[in-house]
């Protein structure tokens, strides 16, 4: 799957433009001075819009080619699976995962994941492709098409993912949500 993201690592801002800024400072709560982590994060094309907004942040991704993009962004970028961060319990005050949940591996060990790095009174963010809408159906149905190995879930699927103390609320508009946890 790696190759997929690598392949595509040089167009991927082009073709997909981030284009909800006020919305995610909304959900993570920004602007805030502590440290965010955007895991899954690629070619930081999130990360560098809310750099601005924040003490300092990371970009996590196991895409060599996407952190490359990263890295020419002037972001700090670490190359891990999301399923086993190389941070610290309690790093991040701010945790967001934006579009890629459902490629990982193993979901609910990426959510605890999530979940762990955050420190107490933090918040985390996780947008998906909706899995209720029919565009997003035929997403997933062209993703195996070309051998990636996604696996979307529904958002009450994504939230059951989350420890038993996390408070959380879900979020959808057009073809995405958002699981919106604090801890």
């Amino acid at each position: 799957m790696n190759s997929h993201f690598d392949f595509f690592a040089p167009f991927y801002d082009r073709a997909i433009p981030f284009s909800r800024l006020e919305q995610i400072l909304r959900m993570l709560d920004l602007p805030h001075n502590g440290n965010l982590l955007d895991a899954g994060g690629g070619t930081g094309r999130v990360a560098a819009v809310l750099r601005p907004y924040v003490g300092s942040l990371v970009v996590a991704d196991v895409s060599r080619g996407m952190l490359s993009q990263a890295r020419q962004k002037d972001l700090a970028a670490v190359s891990t699976e999301a399923e086993h961060f190389p941070f610290a319990d309690d790093s991040f005050d701010r945790v967001l995962m934006v579009d890629a949940l459902h490629h990982v591996i193993n979901r609910a060990e990426t959510v605890c994941e999530l979940y762990r790095v955050l420190k107490p009174g933090g918040r985390l963010v996780i947008e998906e492709p909706d899995l209720r809408t029919f565009a997003v159906k035929l997403i997933a149905v062209a993703e195996k098409l070309v051998l990636m190995r996604s696996h979307f879930l529904n958002p009450l699927e994504i939230a059951a993912l989350l420890p038993s103390e996390a408070k959380f609320n879900l979020e959808a508009e057009d073809h995405n949500v958002w699981i919106i946890a604090e801890k």
